[in-house]
């Protein structure tokens, strides 16, 4: 990886520098999504040091009385043909079964409940008490947007995303290396056993933990593997463009595909676009989602919210 000089501390102390650089982008290794590995260059941006935290959301809300997506009741003029009475407010929250299920089917330990939101992470009797410096979960991609916006940056481009999360190191494996757990330390919140019925919690946690739990890597930023995964600006496409991996032509600042090439093509009839996420989280496993990695990246739609995604911002040089 070519870079312009080492990172940097100064302005904001919750945003670190990231110098520009020219690095291996994706994998030709792991899911098909992921390749193929093209060099890419990024010109220097700042980006937070930790995933946007509870108490932080807590603060835009109050400063603007936003209302989330998943505080809204969805219009049925949006999902034509759905009963009336699924039409509520609400959010996915992760639900594990108690015995082996089929993988091929996320509804198994996925359940969309009435009243779940970013207080209530869990369902409309939880609240995020204890939780003020866990990442907030259950944003859509328009409420990311919203706080970026209130608090003068953006989201980051699946590119500078990935640039970070590498801290300087090319074509490694994971943030900090290629050993996941390095003298069997655990230095990022994934899931250990099998997933969805058991968790050992060897690192820990069962769900997400404080934004700097675990080390930081090269560049000084945390939980750029694992907790929660974190919107980017760029449309999904289901592979990098061919034409990036030629060395002739390094992409500068490269952004995503078109909006209209992140539909889901499995539904035509859905016309929802979808964003990349990045980085994994506390719900991947060895056996099911081994995306704990900089190169890995996941379609979101725009309109979901979980209990495991969340966001950071960046602001450019």
């Amino acid at each position: 990886m070519q870079r312009n000089g080492p990172a940097e501390e100064g302005g904001d102390s919750r945003t670190v520098l990231i110098p520009g650089g020219t690095f291996r982008m994706g994998s030709n290794k792991h899911y098909p999504e992921e390749a193929p590995v093209h060099r890419v260059s990024i010109d220097a941006f700042r980006i937070d040091t930790t995933p946007v935290t509870n108490r932080q959301f807590d603060e835009f809300v109050r400063a603007t009385s936003y209302v989330t997506f998943a505080e809204i009741p969805p219009d049925p003029n949006d999902y034509p043909g759905a009963l009336p009475h699924m039409l509520y407010a609400g959010s996915l929250v992760f639900s594990p079964p108690a015995h082996p299920v089929d993988l091929s089917n996320w509804s198994e330990w996925w359940t969309f409940l009435k009243g779940a939101d970013w207080r209530h992470p869990y369902g409309p009797k939880s609240s995020i008490k204890g939780l003020e410096d866990h990442p907030v979960v259950h944003v859509a991609y328009t409420d990311a947007l919203a706080y970026a916006h209130w608090v003068g940056k953006s989201l980051p481009t699946e590119a500078e995303w990935e640039f970070a999360a590498r801290g300087g190191l090319d074509d490694a494996e994971f943030a900090w290396g290629d050993q996941f757990t390095p003298g069997g330390k655990h230095l990022a919140n994934t899931w250990q056993g099998n997933f969805p019925h058991q968790n050992n919690c060897d690192d820990g946690f069962a769900r997400t933990s404080p934004v700097t739990t675990f080390p930081p890597n090269g560049y000084g930023l945390y939980d750029m593997i694992g907790n929660v995964w974190e919107w980017t600006s760029d449309f999904y496409a289901p592979k990098h463009e061919a034409d990036a991996a030629k060395a002739c032509c390094i992409p500068q600042n490269p952004r995503g595909a078109r909006e209209q090439d992140s539909y889901d093509h499995c539904q035509p009839q859905v016309k929802i676009p979808r964003k990349v996420l990045k980085g994994g989280s506390h719900l991947c496993a060895p056996n099911y989602c081994r995306r704990y990695r900089p190169a890995a990246r996941h379609a979101e739609p725009i309109d979901t919210s979980t209990s495991h995604v969340g966001f950071r911002c960046v602001s450019r040089v």
